[in-house]
């Protein structure tokens, strides 16, 4: 599910600007800019690694719906299949968003952007285990309709779903002020 990074081999190909001459900027200036070129290409794949994993995270919504409407007797071997599917899915974007954070801590010498990407993972990681919590909550309320628990339990963790998604929104939107601060 995840695509190649297109701007890791853009950025091996693309050639160093070369400064100099009178009245132009030094050496240091088009490097510098040919660096933001790249981290902003960086921070372009990481938007579509982002809608990649909201996507995945569609799917196996979809796909536990589908398993609880396939109650009482579940099934189990559909939804499993799904889930090995999205979790390689998310191992992929994961890893391809580690390799982008690497980038700009030791390419682009971006400390302060690798380090929302870090966060970022971190509450991605959440919102999976989050995710997995109500998806076992559902079914038991589904199978346990009288009683109150289950129910209680299922807002709760859609509550902490919603603010680990509107923290990883904040994550995003640093992510982006602090890269344009940069410019």
């Amino acid at each position: 599910m995840g695509p190649a990074m297109p701007g890791a081999r853009a950025e091996a190909e693309a050639p160093a600007s070369s400064g100099g001459g009178a009245g132009s900027p030094g050496p240091e200036e088009p490097a510098r800019a040919g660096s933001q070129a790249r981290v902003r290409d960086l921070l372009l794949q990481l938007q579509d690694l982002q809608a990649e994993r909201s996507e995945a995270f569609g799917l196996l919504e979809q796909g536990h719906q589908a398993y609880l409407s396939s109650g009482p007797h579940y099934d189990f071997p559909r939804y499993r299949q799904l889930v090995h599917e999205v979790t390689k899915a998310f191992a992929s974007i994961s890893r391809e968003v580690l390799a982008i954070q690497k980038q700009l801590q030791d390419t682009h010498g971006r400390p302060d952007l690798a380090q929302h990407l870090a966060c970022l993972q971190d509450q991605e990681h959440q919102r999976l285990e989050l995710t997995a919590a109500l998806q076992l909550a559902r079914q038991k309320a589904q199978e346990e309709p009288e009683a109150a628990a289950p129910r209680e339990e299922v807002h709760e963790l859609r509550q902490r779903i919603i603010k680990t998604m509107e923290v990883i929104s904040e994550i995003v939107q640093d992510l982006k002020y602090d890269s344009e601060e940069a410019e």
